[in-house]
C-alpha cells in the first residue's frame, strides 16, 4: 500500500489545497492530511480553527481515500513518520512538499532519518520553480524524490488573509470562517482600522488540543 502523507498550515485551507489532494487521491492507495505548525511561519488562527477547517475541506472533496488524521500531528516530521509506520507497518510512505519547502528540507530535525524512512514528493508551486540544482542537496542525501506532474495554482492563504478573497476558498471553508469570524483582527490591520483584542480561541498562547506538527 502506498500512503501519502501531507501535512499543511491550513491558514486556512484553500481551493489549491483541494486540488493537491485530488491529485494524490488519484496516485495513492490513502492519503492521510492533518493541519501543522510550521516554525518559520506566524499563524493566524488557532491549530484547533485549522484543524477544523482542514477536516470540513477534506468533507467537502468527499475522496474516500482522503482520510483527516490530526493523531498524526507531531511538531517534528520524523515523528509524524515514525507514527504513520506505526499505523502501517508494511505500507510504502511518502511525504508530500511544496517546492518552496525543498530547499529548506535539509536544515529540517534529524532529516538524514526523515529521508531515509520515506519518500519524498514534491509539488510544483507558482513562483518557485523547480530545478536539478535545487533538488541535489536532497539527492545527495539518498532522497527518493518524486516531482508531481501538476502545479498548484496561483492562490494562497495570505492572499485570503490580506485580501478577503472568497474565490480562493471552497464554500464550506468560507462558511466556517463567516460563521466563527476568523481572520477579522488581520483584515483591520490591513485596512489600517484600529485593532482588535483576539477571542479567546484566537489567542496566541492557547494550547493546541493535538501536538503540532511541523515540516522540521
Amino acid at each position: 500500500m502506498n500512503i501519502a502523507l501531507f501535512g499543511t498550515s491550513a491558514d486556512p485551507p484553500t481551493r489549491g489545497h483541494s486540488k493537491i489532494l485530488t491529485w494524490l487521491a488519484n496516485h495513492y492507495d490513502q492519503v492521510a492530511v492533518w493541519a501543522a505548525d510550521n516554525p518559520f511561519k506566524q499563524h493566524h488562527a488557532s491549530l484547533d480553527h485549522r484543524n477544523a477547517m482542514l477536516q470540513t475541506l477534506v468533507e467537502e472533496l468527499k475522496q474516500k481515500n482522503v482520510s483527516f488524521l490530526p493523531e498524526l500531528s507531531y511538531r517534528r516530521s520524523i515523528m509524524t513518520v515514525a507514527r504513520a509506520h506505526e499505523l502501517w507497518p508494511e505500507a510504502e510512505l511518502t511525504l508530500v512538499i511544496g517546492s518552496d519547502l525543498a530547499a529548506q528540507l535539509p536544515s529540517w530535525y534529524q532529516s538524514q532519518a526523515l529521508l531515509n524512512q520515506a519518500k519524498l514528493l514534491v509539488v510544483p508551486r507558482p513562483g518557485t520553480p523547480l530545478s536539478n540544482e535545487s533538488l541535489l542537496p536532497l539527492k545527495q542525501m539518498g532522497a527518493q524524490i518524486t516531482v508531481a506532474d501538476m502545479e498548484g495554482l496561483d492562490v494562497s492563504s495570505t492572499a485570503y488573509r490580506d485580501r478577503g478573497l472568497d474565490n480562493i476558498l471552497s464554500p464550506a471553508v468560507e462558511a466556517y470562517i463567516s460563521r466563527t469570524d476568523l481572520y477579522d483582527c488581520d483584515k483591520r490591520r490591513i485596512r489600517q482600522l484600529p485593532p482588535c483584542a483576539p477571542s479567546p480561541d484566537q489567542s496566541p498562547q492557547q494550547s493546541p488540543s493535538q501536538p503540532a506538527p511541523l515540516p522540521v
